[in-house]
């Protein structure tokens, strides 16, 4: 048996399998994710971290990652799954930002302005 908390998951192998996964369509959960990475039915919540952290500094990198959790993670396909994530990450953040601007009695910024993310659009 595999001990997936031990097992090393870099960046590539994460990348290699997301550029399988092109468009919402074609997206796929973390647990699949992790067991396709590992070529193993076999996975765990550590495995899962190092993927999710992957995932992180690939964006961080500018790779178009897209997630949400009824379709998984995938590559964007185009402009409109990119923006839909966008705001899927930007309204978790901004719900934050209005909590601690609201606590420190403060105007808290728009991320959407901020980062030129339209509020509403297609798939919104």
């Amino acid at each position: 048996m595999i001990d997936t908390s031990r097992v090393d998951i870099n960046k590539a192998q994460v990348l290699a399998e997301l550029q399988r996964h092109v468009g919402r369509e074609n997206g796929v959960h973390m647990r699949d994710l992790v067991a396709r990475i590992l070529n193993s039915v076999l996975t765990s919540d550590a495995a899962e971290r190092k993927v999710r952290e992957a995932i992180a500094e690939l964006r961080s990198m500018g790779h178009q990652i897209c997630a949400h959790p009824a379709s998984g993670y995938y590559m964007a396909a185009n402009a409109s799954e990119l923006d839909a994530t966008c705001r899927f990450l930007l309204d978790r953040s901004q719900s934050t930002v209005n909590q601690v601007g609201a606590m420190k009695s403060t105007f808290p910024p728009d991320l959407y302005e901020a980062l030129g993310v339209r509020k509403h659009g297609p798939n919104a």
